[in-house]
């Protein structure tokens, strides 16, 4: 009795998650992202200099209204538009746990600095 009662209870839930992926399948066509999400679309390194490394990033991000695409823990993320448009980039909280964040001084971007010292430029183009 309790075998089938597993058995049942197996069956539904997968009869559930099946239900769950046709109907967000149905409205999240392949290739697109759900709202309010990013991914990265290219990422490329250059480490020909050294003690530098250069990383440009594209992102490709479905942002709700009211939201752009910014940077949030070092990672790609939809934004308050208002932030980016004021470039007051370190609103976004750009830059990892622990990490303190400074403008530029001619707000093209942000320095992330850890706590030994070390410090990463970013600059939005």
């Amino acid at each position: 009795m309790q075998l089938l009662k597993a058995v049942w209870a197996l069956a539904g839930a997968a009869i559930c998650c099946f239900v769950i992926f046709v109907i967000r399948s149905h409205f999240l066509k392949e290739g697109q992202l759900a709202a309010g999400t990013c991914e990265i679309v290219t990422l490329d390194r250059d480490s020909s200099q050294p003690r530098r490394t250069i990383a440009r990033q594209t992102a490709r991000c479905a942002c709700k209204k009211g939201q752009i695409a910014g940077t949030t823990r070092a990672r790609p993320a939809c934004v308050d538009a208002r932030i980016v448009k004021a470039k007051q980039w370190c609103e976004m909280l750009p830059c990892l746990e622990g990490e303190g964040c400074n403008l530029l001084i001619n707000k093209s971007g942000w320095t992330c600095t850890q706590p030994g010292g070390r410090v990463k430029t970013t600059t939005v183009s």
